[in-house]
């Protein structure tokens, strides 16, 4: 709409909903499918599963690309108290596995969730089924930043992403992971795992150092 030239990009994280995937296809076929060099169950056989404060999932998955370049986010001030401190024009010089020599541009940091629905409805855009399910945010399945309630919502709706994990984490205790004896299975490790707060428990802080 403004008229500036641009190109748009998915960072394929192997996780997302189904819906989501469908909804870029049908609408967004001028977008560039930018895929990982593995699949996420894969590496979680590797690095362990994600927590809080070791989401090595958005390193590989979702922040290292735009090297060189003006990167346009839809973050907002309003989705979390980190965001609510990131400022509209960000520089990223230092490296680090967020890349090098990128700006990050926040067009809409300062709007409301009633603002976008507002610039949506008015346009008649087209936008993800889920939100009319009364999802308020579309992102990776499970994601340890998501509230325990979402995370229990995922696994009722996707009981074959469930089982996936569950292959996945079983496979990262067969590999003799230290404090990994605490788990039964597989399933005992994901059930654990996607219904705790990761802010309180101390287990899931522990258990990598």
């Amino acid at each position: 709409m403004s008229g500036v030239a641009f190109d748009a990009h998915y960072s394929v994280t192997t996780i997302d909903p189904p819906e989501l995937v469908r909804y870029i296809r049908q609408h967004h076929g001028d977008v560039a499918w930018e895929r990982p060099e593995e699949p996420f169950l894969k590496a979680l056989v590797r690095k362990g599963f994600p927590q809080r404060h070791r989401r090595w999932c958005c390193e590989l998955y979702k922040e290292n690309g735009g090297n060189g370049r003006f990167v346009l986010t839809g973050i907002r001030a309003e989705e979390s108290y980190n965001r609510s401190n990131r400022r509209m024009m960000e520089p990223c010089i230092g490296g680090g596995y967020k890349g090098k020599n990128k700006t990050f541009l926040h067009p809409i940091i300062d709007w409301t969730s009633d603002d976008v629905w507002e610039f949506i409805r008015e346009r008649d855009l087209p936008y993800s089924s889920l939100y009319d399910e009364g999802w308020d945010r579309v992102g990776c399945l499970f994601c340890p930043m998501a509230k325990p309630t979402e995370r229990a919502m995922h696994a009722e709706r996707y009981p074959r992403y469930v089982a996936a994990f569950a292959k996945a984490m079983q496979k990262f205790l067969d590999r003799g992971t230290p404090g990994g004896k605490r788990w039964a299975s597989g399933e005992e490790l994901f059930d654990w795992w996607h219904r705790e707060t990761p802010t309180e428990n101390k287990e899931q802080r522990m258990l990598f150092e």
